[in-house]
């Protein structure tokens, strides 16, 4: 437990939290949305500064990044809580866990070990995911200053709701993020993922503008948020606002991994394939398919003369480009490929 940065004092000690977008104001001993930062005698403590729930090596396909690094593995870490609760999340133990049972599991581990860990096992980055890094940005920070001095990439796996406040402090360190853009649809926001479209929308361009790598995922969920009206939407948004070199991963939805959809059916491939295309046909040169292996959407092809580039099962990779460069007509493809 640790106090917060990201806090401001009201009076007769209620706090407002400035962590995310909630912007919660709590009562003296009262818990925020994300079921870990907490009202004590008017500050703002993060009740998960230093305990990690989840501590792996990964590859960085896995969070996924396909223009970051790819073919690298990356240390991951989270803690429990979160400042949503979608209902189709499928770490729910430990995003939800707080708030279901009170319970702050983790172990404690220190920055120092952190970087240690990662030094030992010569990744090439940190990724903070699993749940929601802001709401552990205390912590994720400290690590993030570490892991700059020691020439380590930092990357968020984010729901995109973090505050301007959390934003702007985490930038300097942050090398590139993957977003989930849900919905176009606030409804849909509110009814399933208790949070808010704007902000998010705001904060994909904040970072777009800011040089930060970004790649944009969207879980297809059957009868919720596939229409093709609202995915065009999604598209159209990716590119007018964030660049038509913004990857943009359009994934699978699973019932068996979900928290509160099981009754919901798979995404059909069919479905993906169909939104992929009209993803090409919007004009975005890199869009992927997601959660279903073997498909040829998932491959990286040369947006100027369709050369394969690198092609990918899953997390498996073989790589047919010459560090970014495609070796039959020289492009060069966006993202950090060194």
């Amino acid at each position: 437990m640790k106090e917060s940065k990201f806090y401001r004092g009201l009076k007769n000690e209620k706090t407002q939290c400035l962590a995310c977008n909630h912007y919660c104001v709590l009562d003296k001993n009262e818990i925020g949305k994300c079921g870990v930062r907490k009202n004590i005698d008017g500050k703002i403590y993060s009740l998960v500064y230093g305990k990690v729930c989840a501590l792996n090596i990964d590859p960085i396909e896995k969070k996924p990044f396909y223009h970051f690094l790819p073919g690298s593995f990356s240390l991951s870490l989270a803690t429990v809580g979160c400042n949503f609760s979608c209902l189709n999340c499928q770490n729910w133990e430990i995003s939800q866990g707080p708030k279901l049972n009170s319970q702050i599991i983790g172990e404690k581990v220190s920055v120092k070990r952190i970087i240690q860990t990662a030094k030992s096992n010569q990744v090439a980055s940190i990724s903070y995911t699993y749940t929601e890094p802001t709401i552990f940005v205390d912590f994720a920070l400290e690590i993030m200053k570490e892991a700059k001095k020691e020439n380590l990439q930092n990357n968020w796996v984010s729901n995109g709701f973090m505050s301007s406040e959390v934003l702007e402090t985490i930038i300097p360190y942050l090398d590139a993020i993957n977003i989930d853009l849900k919905s176009f649809s606030d409804e849909f926001y509110q009814k399933y993922c208790g949070g808010r479209l704007n902000p998010i929308l705001e904060n994909l361009k904040k970072i777009k503008k800011a040089g930060i790598w970004l790649e944009v995922t969207t879980l297809i969920i059957p009868t919720l948020n596939d229409k093709e009206e609202e995915i065009k939407k999604i598209a159209n948004f990716i590119k007018t606002e964030l660049g038509e070199e913004t990857p943009w991963h359009i994934t699978q939805f699973s019932p068996l991994l979900s928290w509160k959809l099981q009754e919901l059916p798979e995404t059909p491939k069919e479905t993906l394939i169909k939104f992929w295309n009209l993803g090409k046909k919007v004009g975005l040169k890199y869009v992927y398919t997601g959660n279903v292996p073997g498909l040829d959407s998932e491959n990286t092809y040369c947006p100027q003369c369709d050369t394969l580039l690198i092609e990918r099962y899953g997390y498996l990779i073989k790589r047919f480009d010459k560090k970014g460069i495609c070796p039959k007509c020289g492009y060069k493809l966006e993202g950090k490929f060194k």
